[in-house]
């Protein structure tokens, strides 16, 4: 880790070391221009390579992090200004150094760049300028890619959430069934009836697809109606003569898909909240395909005291459905008198 950190910053002081010196020469051949003195032009570009150094490192060190980029706007503008006081002021001193050492007190020998203040400052402030707009490009490709990596772990978060959200709901489907279909298979067991076999077989299709095939993100409409088939199956093993289910899944679309547990709560709910109307319990499902859409509608017998409020099943659904179809489904609900009714329309793309 040490050496990593020392590698970075001699790597850092070399890069800084030939710009200095890559600005010396542009300094010397810049106000070597109309001498014939090389060796007072360098002297004097060597004088004045502090100022310029001093002046950029307060720039892209100072001013721009400290005040530019945090927006302290006042405070940049009031220290800018005390910096270029003092910069003048060293290049004043720079061009008196010229008069003074390199010309010998004598104007007419002087470099006749290097006496024109406004030009050894163009100079100067040529090499702050070109090095800080870098340093503010540099920070804004920085700040760019912070914002990038803020926004990818945002969305990494909110991904997460939306996940162990649905993983939540998807855990959330009653076990009463469960526990129903397994005392009707004791029941039946003890009977010794032909059924049981049958039972079984159709309660573990429907918990695989409950324990495993819920986890995918889509199945197919056509899997999903062959466990709601099996799932109307025990129920009506249970019932017996108090059930009437009529089940109609037409023009259904081989390649239609959606996601797992879906339509399924939706038909445990009619069962959990549905009551018996002249000694049954009706419940009938409408299940179909065109184009893009999946129509799927429930009506069940009921009484409007005991479906007053939708349940939790329900809104657990329409969470769902707010997850993983937001603004793709719609969703109705009518609960009159005599019957609960749901209407989805589901756009399956």
């Amino acid at each position: 880790m040490v050496y990593l950190v020392v590698k970075k910053l001699a790597i850092k002081a070399l890069l800084h070391t030939l710009f200095w010196c890559c600005v010396l020469l542009f300094f010397t051949y810049f106000f070597d221009s109309g001498h014939s003195n090389f060796n007072d032009t360098l002297l004097f570009s060597l004088f004045l390579m502090p100022i310029t150094m001093a002046t950029t490192y307060v720039s892209i060190y100072k001013l721009i992090p400290d005040y530019l980029v945090k927006k302290r706007y006042w405070l940049f503008v009031v220290y800018s200004f005390y910096t270029f006081i003092v910069s003048i002021y060293l290049i004043v001193v720079s061009v008196f150094f010229s008069l003074i050492y390199l010309a010998g007190f004598e104007y007419s020998n002087m470099n006749p760049l290097t006496r024109n203040i406004i030009i050894v400052a163009s100079g100067v402030y040529m090499v702050v300028i070109l090095v800080s707009a870098f340093k503010l490009l540099k920070l804004n490709l920085k700040h760019s890619e912070q914002t990038k990596k803020l926004e990818t772990k945002i969305l990494e978060t909110q991904l997460k959430l939306k996940e162990q959200e649905l993983n939540y709901l998807k855990m959330q489907i009653h076990p009463h069934f469960l526990f129903n279909t397994l005392n009707t298979m004791y029941g039946f067991a003890l009977k010794k009836a032909d059924e049981t076999p049958e039972m079984i077989l159709k309660l573990s299709n429907l918990l695989d697809y409950l324990l495993y095939q819920v986890d995918k993100p889509f199945v197919l409409l056509t899997e999903e109606i062959e466990h709601m088939e099996d799932y109307i199956a025990l129920e009506n093993m249970r019932f017996h003569d108090t059930l009437s289910v009529s089940l109609n899944a037409q023009n259904i679309s081989p390649d239609a898909k959606l996601a797992p547990m879906l339509l399924l709560p939706f038909v445990e709910n009619s069962f959990k909240h549905g009551s018996l109307k002249n000694g049954k319990l009706d419940i009938d499902i409408h299940i179909k395909t065109t184009d893009n859409t999946i129509h799927f509608s429930i009506e069940n017998t009921s009484m409007k005291s005991e479906n007053s409020d939708n349940g939790i099943g329900l809104q657990n659904i329409q969470k769902r459905l707010d997850l993983l179809y937001k603004n793709q489904y719609d969703l109705n609900i009518w609960n009159t008198k005599d019957t609960f009714k749901v209407n989805l329309t589901l756009n399956s793309n």
